[in-house]
């Protein structure tokens, strides 16, 4: 494959800074695409692969979520600063500084997903479609799929998550080995993980504000201010074609995707059979296939 063309640059957002990097062409014919990463608080690392969709003749623009990455750190901010509107304000500050508010797409993973139906149903100018990946609708959907899976587990995996969490010993070995195991098998089942899934691991260990602050010290275990979060009553105002993707094994449950596919008008739903939380990693070629084909029909 041709080698794409690559820049980085930071845009002023306030007092603060958003790193950014586009693949690709920022002046190609076909609209951009910006990719919204999840946590909230993990980086673009780990969804680098979405840069494979510049290939077919759009940019791909990756940016790190103020707080995380390579964007402003603000390790003492507290919950009333990092809001879902905080996070609106600066997607469509990036929109704006790169100059594409003509047109352009939205693909959110993960919380990325919750962040970009949240900025679909404000309707934003500019705005061709949606692609919501590996997201729940609501945090209480995602907590009690949470516990349902949970029950599932091997008995040794559950006692371990259970006293910990009890006890509030969190960084115990026992712990943390449970953790793991739920993430090989929920989150990523390429195992080992590729380098750019253990540096998205690594770097909320070293930025882990805004991840502890909205959602708490790991993917199960949800105890920060997103603990009440719904989206659901507002998604009938999403109006752009919108793909909804998740896997088979993925700890966004269908349970937890179902709403966006009842209540987003004329929404299309494919699960990655082989896939869990990162099918862009897990089923990498049918997932760029997929999605390319979806922005295609979209633009």
């Amino acid at each position: 494959m041709t080698k794409l063309s690559s820049m980085e640059g930071r845009a002023k957002f306030g007092e603060y800074e958003t790193w950014y990097r586009v693949t690709g062409d920022i002046d190609a014919k076909k609209p951009p695409l910006f990719i919204l990463h999840g946590g909230p608080g993990a980086a673009h690392n780990y969804v680098d692969a979405y840069k494979l969709l510049a290939a077919e003749g759009r940019a791909v623009i990756h940016y790190d979520q103020l707080g995380c990455g390579n964007s402003t750190l603000l390790p003492d901010k507290g919950g009333d600063f990092w809001t879902v509107q905080l996070f609106i304000d600066e997607l469509n500050n990036l929109v704006d500084h790169l100059g594409q508010r003509g047109k352009f797409h939205v693909l959110g993973q993960s919380w990325g997903g919750m962040l970009g139906a949240e900025y679909g149903v404000t309707r934003p100018a500019g705005l061709k479609s949606l692609t919501i990946a590996n997201s729940p609708a609501s945090m209480a959907l995602w907590m009690s799929e949470a516990a349902r899976m949970r029950k599932l587990m091997p008995q040794h995996i559950q006692d371990a998550l259970n006293k910990h969490e009890a006890s509030n010993t969190l960084n115990d070995p026992e712990y943390q080995n449970a953790t793991m195991w739920v993430y090989e098998h929920h989150v990523c089942r390429v195992v080992p993980f590729p380098p750019e899934v253990t540096e998205t691991f690594d770097q909320v260990t070293r930025n882990p504000t805004v991840y502890h602050v909205m959602n708490g010290p790991n993917e199960f275990h949800v105890v920060g201010t997103l603990k009440n979060w719904s989206v659901i009553d507002r998604l009938h105002n999403i109006t752009v074609p919108t793909y909804i993707i998740s896997g088979r094994h993925d700890e966004a449950t269908p349970a937890c995707v179902q709403p966006f596919a009842d209540h987003i008008k004329g929404s299309t739903w494919h699960i990655f059979e082989n896939s869990s939380h990162m099918p862009h990693v897990e089923e990498q070629h049918d997932c760029m296939k997929r999605v390319g084909a979806f922005l295609n029909a979209s633009d």
